[in-house]
């Protein structure tokens, strides 16, 4: 019985186990798991936390995100309505520019009217004066004709101022 190779091993086993008993091995070992749980807990803790921050901070960036796009269109619905008023304004400015400019021309147009009916008129009254001259220069000859003619031409020339 103490010769074979079994009865050492058991015995050996059992010296080995009381040593570990003896420097308190299993208690270690133990405690060591009992950190290694604890610390596995705690990141756990720390995992479960973050993850809720994140879907909190992703919750407010949905929403953020909601209340640019809603500013955005609000912002474009105001431009396009300062737009159709500009457009608007714009409009009747021209409307207006065109009117005026209207009138301008037509004022421009009767003036131009009325000097050319009087530049037709002088014209004419100079031709008339001209001709009656010549006329009464062949009929009246001398100095009768010639006072005459010099009297009527300032008759006409009063007349027609």
């Amino acid at each position: 019985m103490f010769q074979t190779a079994e009865f050492w091993v058991f015995i050996s086993f059992l010296f080995f186990m009381g040593l570990l008993a003896y420097m308190k091995v299993p208690a270690m070992i133990g405690e060591a798991l009992d950190n290694r749980a604890h610390g596995i807990r705690k990141e756990l803790d720390e995992a479960r936390r973050l993850r809720q921050e994140a879907q909190d901070l992703l919750a407010d960036y949905q929403r953020k995100q909601r209340q640019a796009e809603t500013e955005a269109k609000a912002i474009i619905d105001q431009a396009q309505r300062e737009a159709e008023a500009l457009k608007m304004e714009s409009a009747r400015a021209l409307k207006e520019q065109i009117e005026r400019r209207g009138r301008i021309a037509e004022e421009k147009i009767a003036r131009a009217e009325q000097q050319a009916i009087a530049d037709v008129r002088t014209a004419a009254i100079e031709l008339a004066s001209a001709t009656a001259e010549r006329v009464l220069q062949q009929r009246a000859q001398g100095e009768l004709g010639q006072s005459l003619v010099d009297q009527s031409i300032r008759d006409l020339k009063s007349r027609m101022n």
